[in-house]
């Protein structure tokens, strides 16, 4: 049989709602009822049949989470895209730390990127969308999400190895490493931080 995504003319990415409306679409077009006494109708059934079992195989791995070989796809990650697109992250995240670490491709790097980017956590999702770009390269979607937080991290002067953005030429860190070096200056001249200050 065809790839079950071509047979319905929807992207391994579409919602399930997207490929319900496309099954429904065929099915309408196809359906042996619009082709009684007509030289076609023996086409016609044979299409329907082959739109049925694409629809039921898509449908099944997905609930499944799995293809027929038992390793999960880019479909059954997409109850969880649309999860994230609800904005029910904790959720999400749930659902993605479940996943096996050996059945984690690139869809699951990109989501769970996606998710890391929407929290705020730009050194992990910088790091997710790498990997997820680097695992499908030809893959515009993760190509184009890894560009964006590269771009960002560049415009922002941010460190992908670092969890927030360096504002200013100063972080945390130096703050409290300048404060701690104000007050041994301070206990050295005999005084303390707040009398120096």
């Amino acid at each position: 049989m065809k790839d079950a995504y071509s047979v319905l003319g929807v992207d391994r990415t579409a919602s399930d709602e997207e490929i319900k409306k496309a099954y429904r679409e065929l099915a309408r077009k196809y359906h042996p009822d619009s082709y009684q006494d007509n030289p076609l109708s023996d086409l016609a059934a044979e299409k329907m049949k082959e739109i049925n079992e694409a629809y039921d195989e898509i449908m099944n791995s997905r609930r499944n989470g799995t293809t027929s070989g038992g390793s999960y796809t880019s479909g059954g990650f997409a109850d969880i895209r649309e999860i994230i697109n609800r904005g029910e992250l904790d959720k999400a995240q749930i659902l993605l730390d479940g996943v096996p670490v050996n059945k984690r491709n690139a869809e699951w790097y990109f989501l769970s990127g996606t998710v890391q980017y929407k929290r705020g956590y730009f050194d992990m999702a910088y790091t997710s969308f790498a990997t997820a770009t680097r695992m499908e390269p030809g893959n515009p979607e993760y190509a184009e999400a890894f560009k964006r937080i590269s771009a960002q991290g560049r415009a922002r002067n941010y460190n992908p190895y670092r969890s927030a953005p360096n504002m200013g030429g100063s972080d945390a860190c130096d703050c409290c490493t300048s404060l701690i070096c104000a007050d041994c200056c301070c206990e050295m001249m005999g005084g303390d931080l707040i009398r120096c200050c």
